[in-house]
């Protein structure tokens, strides 16, 4: 021991010691308190995404169903950028935001972007329309109103209902969300690839939030 030390009182020694063995305590206590906190968050999050199977089953009603609902949409949505078709969804989602616009100032610059990125001929994610409502969809940007891409909307919709929604029913993202809690392994579970399996408490449901 070092003559400082040797020089201290026995009971100067003893309450150093004591002292040392309380601040450690506090520190792990601490620690606990942070990690049981971030626990609880991560539990609250999880618990605030679930969905329940009588609403998971609406989507198979109709494709208006599925798209409405935050969670559904996002399941959709990660199922069609599965199949690198994502544009139309995204079209879709585009149209529903243009229409709650408020400023009149904003409408030419908002639908000159969507027009840009899903309807011209050079539009980097161009949607899959036939040329009479390519034409009326570009005639309304001369003077482009809330409605102005009802049309091509509609007819987005249509093309997804008849093709991509029929395939998404039949598909992981959704077969795994609607199978009963706990189902066993069956014939047709155990045909279904786990690959793509869409966890509601996991980071792809948080793109529609």
């Amino acid at each position: 021991m070092c003559k400082g030390l040797a020089a201290l009182p026995a009971t100067c020694l003893k309450s150093a010691k004591d002292m040392k063995h309380r601040l450690g305590f506090l520190l792990q206590k601490s620690d606990s308190c942070d990690y049981s906190s971030s626990q609880g968050k991560k539990e609250k999050i999880s618990s605030s995404q679930r969905v329940s199977q009588e609403e998971v089953r609406k989507w198979a009603d109709s494709l208006e169903n599925l798209i409405h609902h935050d969670r559904g949409l996002a399941a959709f949505r990660a199922f069609l950028k599965s199949e690198y078709s994502e544009e139309n969804i995204e079209f879709w989602v585009s149209c529903e935001d243009y229409k709650k616009t408020k400023s009149p100032a904003k409408l030419s610059p908002k639908a000159r972007k969507i027009y840009d990125e899903f309807i011209s001929v050079q539009a980097t994610r161009e949607v899959n329309l036939d040329s009479c409502t390519r034409e009326k969809t570009s005639h309304n940007m001369l003077e482009p109103t809330l409605s102005c891409f009802d049309e091509a909307q509609r007819k987005i919709f249509t093309l997804m209902e008849k093709d991509s929604y029929r395939r998404f029913l039949k598909s992981p993202y959704y077969l795994d969300l609607v199978s009963p809690p706990g189902a066993g392994c069956g014939p047709e579970n155990c045909k279904r690839s786990h690959t793509h399996t869409l966890d509601c408490n996991s980071n792809i449901i948080s793109q529609c939030a």
